[in-house]
């Protein structure tokens, strides 16, 4: 049975992000993550013996051998089954999980799904399914549901993301009546679900309209890293791509103001999440995990397996080592250690 028009689209799309993440620099020009205005107190006495620094956590009742996980990448098209088979056996040799990318392309038709299935690369390890909140109005939960069984998934990423949308050609930028819809299908669905941005970020206005949907965790994916409204318009909207390029509130100050809405929910901080030390300057302000994409892919495309392990294996070096400078003998031990904000981050967190 030939495709639809819409989901020759979708599965299109998904060859076209990768090929413009991996050919262009999508970045953000201007506006930064703001961790660099965020400085650690160093202690040159930490009373810590480094051999004794454990950098595991748990997360969702998933263990982490550090706070890091691979955020939503592809899926859903037979080009990229390679890249989510080499990142699923890098986080399982690396002992962190993994999230896909939306599995639209899953729903709509069945044909792609075996792009998404990587469950016996990553036997043991966290893994999520992940889909925008504008397909929640196209599919119920049972069918979502259904679609994260046949992946062995453990949780759903919902993401929040107008700015993309409204910047994709085939887009669909209807988000009348999200918050009931979330709120009726966080209700009705079984497994953990984890709201995210995909890096424009997660302001405090938009935490506090959501303090009612009963989630599990929170990704704020601020801006500052990889631009999906600069990959979409260069798929067709090129004449405002640079309106847009730098649009959207930063990772350090969506992370700061997330945890004044949200006290005790989990927290994920993602965007622009480069270093081991912004892994530590993260959960330093209040996150309880990282997620980095973009290195990711790179990591894969220029060295595939070997190559992601052995980034993963740089940034827990290099959060073991803020660990220590900072006297936190365990990533928990890092939130209540003292930090400075300057520049335009203190400014917009102060405002």
């Amino acid at each position: 049975m030939a495709l639809k028009k819409k989901e020759i689209q979708t599965v299109s799309r998904k060859r076209e992000h990768i090929d413009i993440s991996l050919k262009h620099d999508v970045q953000f020009k201007k506006k930064t993550t703001g961790f660099e205005d965020v400085e650690l107190e160093y202690l040159a006495l930490p009373e810590l013996d480094f051999k004794e620094i454990d950098t595991s956590t748990k997360f969702l009742g998933f263990n982490f051998s550090f706070p890091l996980f691979a955020s939503s990448i592809t899926g859903g098209h037979a080009d990229v089954k390679k890249i989510n088979e080499e990142i699923a056996k890098a986080c399982s040799n690396a002992g962190i999980g993994m999230a896909l990318g939306s599995i639209r392309a899953m729903l709509e038709d069945k044909k792609v799904a075996d792009s998404y299935k990587v469950r016996k690369f990553l036997p043991k390890g966290f893994l999520a399914g992940n889909l925008g909140v504008s397909q929640l109005k196209d599919y119920s939960a049972q069918q979502i549901g259904k679609a994260l069984d046949e992946l062995q998934a453990d949780a759903l990423f919902i993401h929040l993301n107008a700015a993309q949308e409204a910047l994709q050609k085939d887009g669909t930028p209807n988000f009348k009546n999200c918050i009931k819809q979330l709120y009726d299908f966080c209700e009705a669905f079984e497994k953990p679900v984890i709201l995210k941005e995909v890096g424009n970020g997660i302001s405090g206005t938009t935490a506090e309209m959501l303090k009612d949907v009963e989630f599990e965790a929170l990704d704020v994916a601020g801006a500052g890293g990889t631009s999906w409204t600069a990959i979409d318009s260069l798929r067709g909207n090129k004449e405002i791509a640079e309106t847009f390029w730098d649009f959207g509130t930063p990772t350090a100050v969506s992370l700061i103001q997330a945890r004044m809405v949200f006290d005790s929910t989990p927290i994920i901080a993602s965007g622009g999440i480069r270093s081991g030390l912004d892994v530590a300057k993260a959960i330093t302000l209040g996150a309880d995990l990282a997620g980095t994409a973009m290195p990711v892919l790179h990591a894969q495309h220029k060295g595939g397996v070997k190559g992601i392990e052995e980034l993963f294996s740089k940034m827990q070096k290099e959060f073991r080592i803020g660990m220590f400078l900072t006297g936190a003998k365990k990533p928990e031990e890092l939130k209540g250690r003292k930090y400075y904000l300057f520049g335009k981050t203190a400014e917009w967190v102060e405002q």
